[in-house]
């Protein structure tokens, strides 16, 4: 399992390490024990935010509604909560293998 993803079947978490504003939505890596994603958004009026639970929620095929920000809401650190049953392989799948 990455160091950035913890937790079972039904309650994940995975810790983010966001840029908003880039060019476009993508993982960046692993950076400092954190999954990097480059956020198309704007960190305004939570666009960032939205933007990162609607990505997460297509990449995972999990409806929206079973993603929170548990923590760091207005910071770059985030804690992303995923109460849904997804494979640990799907989320290792975001960045490559091994």
């Amino acid at each position: 399992m990455r160091i950035w993803l913890s937790g079972g079947a039904g309650q994940w978490r995975i810790k983010l390490h966001v840029q908003p504003g880039a060019s476009r939505t993508a993982v960046q890596g692993e950076y400092d024990g954190c999954l990097k994603l480059a956020v198309a958004a704007p960190p305004i009026d939570g666009r960032a935010n939205d933007a990162i639970l609607g990505w997460f929620a297509k990449r995972l095929g999990v409806p929206r509604s079973a993603l929170r920000i548990a923590t760091g809401a207005s910071g770059r650190r985030k804690t992303l909560m995923v109460e849904a049953d997804v494979a640990a392989e799907v989320f290792a799948g975001l960045v490559g293998p091994v």
